[in-house]
């Protein structure tokens, strides 16, 4: 493995890109190429089975990239199973952080809720995250499906937007929460509209800072970690890759993407 390869991240639309920013943040020498499946999204009403089919493809594809790790920039598709998925390329291949200490540490109260998909939430992963570390926190998790067909359609700071975010809050504040993490990549884009709700008595977190530390962790024990370099980030769809580009430009700067459709 060469430390020039580049690092892929993919997700099943334009959420990931939230993650693609933080990893490039973190690790600004490196080259990076993303996917996400627009073509195929949303993953959540399609089976597991299938689902894990398109994520091997997308796997197989950064892998013919020559990619040297992989990052799974979505919470949902982390919480199937990366671990089934290690050990079947040569490339370590890193989940989404589920921030559990993050929260913990911002909470005074320890009354923390958990935005995220219905798979996610049902799931109970991050909720028995956050207990393992903590027994004695109160977590009240909040399935929120309105949320990525908004956000992949470009919905940004529309009254839909601020009623979804106002009907997925109400139960969290009747409960107190002092504390809401986004376990869904796609939610850091109406950070802001989630913020305003809450008001500033509740801390809003987005993992995918954890996210971009983890990664750089396995980087550095694999020695893996470029000292220089320009970094490139190429962000790849497999359909309508002008308005992946548009929501692209909220997050990251567009003089450096080159942006591109492809066949999985």
């Amino acid at each position: 493995m060469q430390k020039n390869a580049p690092i892929g991240v993919l997700d099943s639309g334009v959420g990931g890109l939230s993650v693609l920013k933080c990893l490039q943040a973190a690790l600004p020498q490196e080259d990076f190429i993303y996917v996400g499946d627009t073509a195929r999204t949303p993953y959540g009403p399609r089976s597991e089975a299938e689902v894990r089919r398109f994520v091997g493809e997308i796997i197989d594809y950064l892998d013919g990239r020559g990619v040297k790790l992989v990052v799974i920039a979505c919470n949902t598709l982390t919480v199937l199973g990366v671990d089934t998925l290690k050990g079947s390329h040569a490339f370590e291949i890193v989940g989404m952080s589920k921030g559990a200490q993050l929260v913990l540490a911002a909470s005074s109260r320890k009354k923390i809720g958990v935005f995220a998909t219905e798979f996610t939430i049902n799931s109970g992963a991050h909720k028995a995250a956050i207990l393992a570390a903590d027994d004695g926190a109160d977590v009240y998790p909040q399935a929120c499906p309105k949320f990525v067909p908004l956000i992949e359609g470009e919905q940004f700071d529309s009254a839909e937007v601020r009623a979804a975010v106002a009907e997925y809050a109400a139960p969290l504040k009747a409960a107190g929460i002092d504390t809401l993490i986004l376990s869904c990549t796609h939610y850091p884009f109406i950070q802001k509209e989630i913020e305003s709700e809450f008001g500033s008595e509740v801390t809003v977190i987005d993992p995918a800072d954890a996210t971009a530390q983890d990664t750089k962790t396995v980087l550095a024990a694999e020695g893996l970690l470029r000292s220089e370099g320009a970094g490139t980030l190429e962000v790849c769809f497999t359909a309508d890759v002008e308005r992946g580009a548009r929501i692209a430009g909220r997050v990251l700067p567009q003089g450096k993407c080159l942006f591109k459709e492809i066949k999985l």
